[in-house]
């Protein structure tokens, strides 16, 4: 059991041909509603590839009874939610331009309740964005724990950032995100991969590189026609822990990642075209071949 720690959300995703600077406007030229929230789609990615995936959440009123719900019971995905009521469930706003860069607005709703919220002890836990206070305690007291610091990273103090790093297994993050880490931290990217035992940095279209046992490999990012970059991490996370799981070295996990991303980038839409095993599998053997015996 994967258990994945963080938000569940509403996304509301706009794209606009650039993203504005300061005090102007841009024309939003297409709006859909997804379901989404950073831990929501990566136990709903892993339990579409046939993982079994508990996700330890927060929501409002709204959320009993919804199509978010429905879907959730639907891919089999166990849920230890905070209900909080006379909230709604958090909802973040988020603008795509024509090359892909995007900002995110983000109202916490009902997941302001982490912060005051007592977890469970996690065999094998992956902490997605969620409150710093919260992710501290089940890092202290988790068994096998990935971090991705995700948008929420200006959340945390360094005390906060510097405890978590230290007592994780596994560490992912985008390059924004490294950035950030090592600002926070007051370090180096050298010495914020040499503080976790196994690292995992993406980097969209350029691929991502893995951290592990003082050696490091890059992996290609899959070439495919992108609708939307929403929910790529993701689901590169739920790719590479439902591989992690069943035993696979992390350089195959990396690439299964890869290719879970790239059916997700496809469609707009953080869970609107997560792959089962057999079809992230065929991709697998389309782009890297057949000697890792996916299935």
């Amino acid at each position: 059991m994967i258990y994945v720690v963080g938000h569940t959300a509403i996304d509301h995703i706009s794209r606009v041909h650039s993203i504005p600077p300061r005090n102007a406007s841009a024309i939003i030229i297409d709006r859909k509603i997804f379901f989404g929230g950073g831990a929501a789609n990566i136990a709903a990615g892993i339990a579409q590839l046939g993982g079994a995936a508990t996700l330890v959440s927060a929501i409002g009123d709204d959320f009993a009874g919804s199509e978010y719900e429905r879907w959730l019971e639907e891919l089999k995905v166990q849920r230890q939610f905070f209900t909080v009521p006379g909230t709604h469930t958090a909802t973040a706003f988020m603008f795509t331009d024509e090359s892909g860069d995007q900002i995110t607005s983000f109202e916490w709703g009902a997941s302001k309740v982490f912060r005051v919220s007592e977890p469970a002890n996690f065999p094998f836990v992956h902490m997605a964005t969620a409150d710093p206070i919260f992710n501290v305690k089940v890092t202290e007291q988790a068994g096998f724990s990935s971090f991705d610091p995700g948008q929420d990273i200006h959340r945390y103090d360094a005390d906060q950032l510097d405890t978590i790093i230290s007592r994780i297994s596994l560490l992912f993050a985008n390059q924004h995100e490294v950035e950030g880490m090592c600002r926070i931290l007051g370090i180096q990217r050298k010495e914020l991969i040499e503080k976790v035992p196994m690292a995992v940095f993406t980097r969209g279209a350029m691929g991502s590189t893995l951290y592990h046992g003082g050696g490091e490999e890059h992996i290609p990012a899959i070439p495919v026609k992108m609708a939307d970059p929403t929910g790529a991490g993701d689901a590169y996370r739920a790719g590479f822990l439902t591989a992690f799981v069943r035993g696979f070295p992390p350089s195959v996990c990396c690439r299964v990642g890869s290719v879970c991303a790239s059916f997700v980038v496809e469609v707009p839409g953080c869970q609107t075209n997560l792959p089962d095993w057999e079809q992230m599998g065929q991709r697998y053997r389309d782009s890297f071949g057949t000697s890792d015996d996916i299935l």
